[in-house]
């Protein structure tokens, strides 16, 4: 989804540099840093980072053999209010500190404490750019919507555990990745089975990459669109949105006719009232009646029902 979705650019943000400090000779070192407002990374009695004095706190991901075993700081879990409503249940008389999260993705959740702990996951943006670091594990054309899947996982862990920042990453990190039809449905119906319904965030761009791309549909994947239809009428709804609210009227023909062709559907009746409106209000606009006042601009809107 490279080019169907506006966004600010997130630019990593290097790190300030740290104080010089003028080497001393001899014992004279400890004054030297000190003076310049350094800590020595080895000093017995220098203090260390928070996170590293809090509990440790094992996350059970998956289950039966399925399950895998994480760990990671407290102070850093509680970020998130999910875990921080978690923690707070935890007791100190020595019993183990455990959350369970039977159905999250262990990637996903790889994926989470890799940026609790450095701020980013892989593969990360370039920084200024909309492209991600090379990833030799995966191919640079994502045919089976598998780096898209990634990143989709990331962003509804994200929503679930509240960390909005991590959403947006993850939700620009989507639109970097470039993929094939194929590959894009098998996200849409992720999209479309685990966001809410006003999720526009992540939802209003599948419908616009679908609303302008019915050559695409009609070569590549033509059955997994009517597939998609019909699992998820609300995506076909919002794709028909997108067309008539940007005036893509050209492009129309193509996915009604995909719509008419899940025959014995008893959404198939939708789809021609749905025509029939758009076809109504098209001839409405084109050739207005004399005696009508000015009517009311007309607003629809992409955000999912």
């Amino acid at each position: 989804m490279t080019d169907s979705f506006s966004e600010d650019i997130i630019d990593d943000a290097p790190a300030g540099p740290g104080a010089d400090v003028e080497m001393a000779e001899g014992g004279d070192d400890d004054a030297a840093a000190a003076a310049n407002g350094a800590e020595l990374p080895f000093a017995e009695d220098g203090p260390e980072d928070p996170y590293l004095t809090s509990p440790i706190v094992t996350l059970l991901i998956g289950t039966g053999d399925n399950e895998t075993i994480l760990t990671a700081h407290q102070s850093l879990l509680v970020q998130s209010p999910y875990f921080a409503e978690a923690c707070a249940e935890f007791i100190d008389d020595g019993s183990p500190r455990q959350v369970e999260l039977p159905n999250e993705d262990i990637d996903a959740v790889g994926c989470f404490l890799e940026f609790l702990y450095t701020g980013d996951y892989f593969p990360r943006k370039f920084p200024g750019q909309r492209s991600l670091e090379k990833d030799a594990s995966v191919p640079d054309l994502d045919a089976s919507g598998v780096q898209l899947l990634k990143h989709a996982k990331v962003y509804t862990l994200a929503d679930k555990l509240g960390l909005t920042h991590l959403k947006n990453l993850a939700s620009s990190k989507i639109h970097c990745v470039n993929s094939t039809a194929k590959g894009e449905i098998a996200y849409a119906r992720y999209v479309y089975e685990y966001t809410p319904k006003d999720d526009t965030t992540i939802r209003a761009p599948v419908a616009n990459f679908w609303a302008t791309r019915s050559h695409t549909l009609r070569s590549e994947a033509a059955d997994e669109f009517r597939s998609l239809c019909l699992e998820f009428p609300q995506f076909g709804y919002d794709v028909l949105s997108m067309c008539f609210s940007a005036s893509i009227f050209f492009f129309l023909p193509a996915y009604l006719a995909v719509l008419y062709q899940i025959a014995g559907s008893p959404r198939l009746s939708t789809a021609r009232v749905l025509d029939e409106k758009l076809k109504r209000e098209r001839n409405e606009k084109m050739h207005p009646s004399p005696s009508s006042a000015r009517k009311r601009p007309r607003h629809s809107s992409t955000a999912a029902a």
